[in-house]
């Protein structure tokens, strides 16, 4: 447990969480909407701090992040909980565990064991992942703080609904991060997430104006947010407010948790939507949870010939030179490529 950043202290000892959108006034004795943040006789604490639910050795492809540290390995790590409640959470054992089980549960491990672990691994990073990293941000803010004395790069794994606050106190710690984009619609995110659609857009233009690399992924979900209309609005806000360089992973839904009802995705849908971020002005858009179609392939937006391949989250062949392909002398966005 440690004391939370980012809150401020009310009358009647209450206090205003200000690290997610949510931005929870919480009563004494209360938690705050993650779950894992609750009011102490007027201060609030993390009950998370240290506490490691799961970790694990990951490609970085996995993450999925495909411009950044290519062919490197994360270590990813993970406490419990999450401030939304989506219908469809391919991680819900762990990421609900505080709302459905009622308990907080995890592996003690200090901030500098886990900085320790990602190097005797070999990895050129750490990923906040798994579950939402923000609703940890004490404990993911001190372990990056050690990475980067130790050479390592922070990633998170993310819905994208902290604060400006807490993306400008985390600077310029976080290096990369890819934000789920659930949909483009705030009722998807009312009803299926119960949370907002506009703070998520308010993060991602915010890192990006930071200077962190950011990817987008987006799981399309059968008849919720796969409109070709739809699609097409997240893209063009992806072109207009990051850039055009800026991945995005359109990934294949199959029924899971809470969310039965639905089909998994026709992989023509994931083609379509594919066609539709190309047409929009993406330089860079993968189908993800598909592997073995070519959709996991980056080519050069000069010349259209296939620089890197992949299979899943293995790295095949890479000719990116220098962050130029070597046909065209096109430059391939990323970091580390």
């Amino acid at each position: 447990m440690r004391e939370a950043m980012l809150y401020a202290k009310l009358d009647r000892e209450r206090v205003q969480c200000a690290l997610c959108a949510h931005r929870c006034i919480i009563a004494p004795d209360k938690l705050g909407i993650c779950q894992v943040r609750q009011n102490r006789q007027g201060e609030l604490v993390s009950l998370v701090y240290g506490q490691v639910i799961s970790q694990a050795v990951d490609p970085i492809e996995k993450k999925p992040l495909f411009h950044f540290l290519l062919g490197t390995e994360a270590f990813s790590v993970a406490t419990v909980g999450c401030n939304f409640r989506c219908t469809f959470c391919q991680n819900a054992e762990i990421s609900q565990m505080p709302v459905d089980d009622g308990r907080i549960v995890g592996r003690s491990a200090s901030p500098e064991q886990l900085v320790a672990a990602a190097k005797r691994y070999g990895c050129a990073s750490i990923a906040y992942t798994y579950t939402e990293p923000t609703i940890a941000f004490e404990y993911t803010y001190e372990v990056a703080t050690l990475a980067h004395q130790e050479g390592l790069k922070n990633v998170y794994v993310t819905n994208g609904y902290m604060t400006g606050e807490m993306l400008r106190a985390f600077h310029p710690l976080l290096d990369a991060a890819n934000v789920d984009l659930k949909a483009f619609r705030d009722e998807f995110y009312r009803a299926q997430c119960g949370a907002r659609l506009q703070p998520v857009l308010d993060s991602l233009k915010t890192m990006k104006e930071l200077g962190v690399w950011v990817e987008v992924t987006t799981l399309i979900i059968p008849t919720l947010n796969d409109a070709e209309g739809e699609l097409r609005e997240l893209a063009t806000f992806i072109v207009q407010e990051l850039g055009p360089e800026t991945p995005w992973h359109v990934s294949r839904f199959h029924p899971t948790y809470r969310l039965l009802d639905k089909p998994a995705t026709p992989p023509a849908t994931l083609h379509r939507a594919a066609e539709i971020g190309r047409e929009a002005g993406l330089h860079y858009v993968y189908e993800g949870n598909i592997p073995g179609q070519g959709g996991e392939n980056t080519r050069c937006p000069g010349c259209g010939q296939t620089v890197i391949r992949r299979l899943g989250f293995s790295v095949l062949e890479n000719h990116v030179r220098q962050g130029q392909c070597p046909h065209c002398g096109a430059a391939i966005a990323g970091v580390g490529l």
